[in-house]
């Protein structure tokens, strides 16, 4: 069976683990470019429970969120990526732009969310949704402040650099 799962797959399973008194871990993103700081993350999210769900921005959503020039790489290359990681049990590419309508259909015990989230300068709009149904939302500690935005900003000043001292 593979690791990246329908949404109607998902609830299926949900339904199992229910049963099996498991406790379920959500947490989502773009992951565009993964690195050393979504590994730590995910592991740190692994840790808060016994399934560890990864909701994946789909292209289009991505699209809306960052701009015409991202994703750099398509939902299906990223969800092969994250679930090739031991800390991953499962994987579902979702349209929203954020989560709120499927986590209140999954309703995992625990979502997690970077600690930049945590001071309230950046909204948390699936928070109402999981105290509603009593779960908890996780604030993780992010990895040397690492994001594939500020990768790719590096990677163009490199790149603009390096064209710049070149001689014609």
């Amino acid at each position: 069976m593979s690791k990246i799962v329908s949404w109607d797959e998902l609830l299926r399973l949900r339904e199992q683990w229910r049963q099996e008194g498991k406790t379920v871990v959500w947490t989502n993103g773009c992951f565009d470019l993964l690195h050393l700081g979504h590994v730590k993350s995910l592991q740190a999210a692994k840790a808060q429970g016994d399934i560890l769900v990864v909701g994946v921005n789909s292209d289009a959503s991505v699209r809306r969120l960052k701009g015409a020039s991202r994703p750099l790489f398509p939902q299906q290359y990223r969800a092969e990526m994250l679930v090739a990681l031991a800390s991953v049990d499962y994987v579902v590419i979702f349209d929203d732009l954020e989560p709120s309508r499927l986590i209140a259909q999954l309703q995992p015990e625990i979502v997690c969310k970077g600690e930049d989230y945590a001071d309230g300068k950046k909204p948390v709009p699936e928070a109402e949704v999981v105290q509603a149904y009593g779960g908890r939302v996780c604030f993780l500690p992010l990895f040397q402040n690492l994001s594939t935005t500020r990768i790719v900003q590096l990677i163009a000043e490199l790149t603009t650099a390096k064209s710049t001292n070149c001689k014609s």
